[in-house]
């Protein structure tokens, strides 16, 4: 049974940075393409940040230059450093694992930022 588990998350103010965490267990990390979604309030979840096996990197416009996700294969961790952070990014965050067929969720971890 693969698990993702997030954290990380927390209250920060605006300007402010957070490191989240999301350990795959139970799964073969390397294989997965792993994935940063977001979802605030009666909003939809959507892309923040992914990364593939080979590392490479897409980004949502409006994270771009603010962000930066990675990955430890021998860690089984994928991480998302967020500086600057702006009200707007307020949601809870959600660890994605896929590979093939499958399309894993993690619990989600609540950031929240303002003043």
């Amino acid at each position: 049974q693969v698990q993702l588990v997030e954290s990380g998350g927390a209250l920060v103010q605006p300007g402010g940075s957070l490191r989240l965490s999301c350990v795959v267990s139970g799964g073969i990390f390397g294989l997965y393409k792993m994935g940063w979604y977001r979802q605030a309030p009666g909003k939809s979840r959507d892309l923040v940040a992914d990364v593939t096996t080979g590392s490479s990197t897409n980004y949502a416009d409006s994270v771009k230059g603010r962000f930066t996700i990675s990955r430890d294969n021998a860690k089984n961790t994928v991480y998302l450093q967020m500086n600057s952070l702006k009200p707007e990014d307020t949601a809870v965050y959600y660890c994605n694992a896929r590979f093939g067929t499958y399309n894993g969720w993690g619990q989600g971890t609540q950031v929240t930022v303002s003043s």
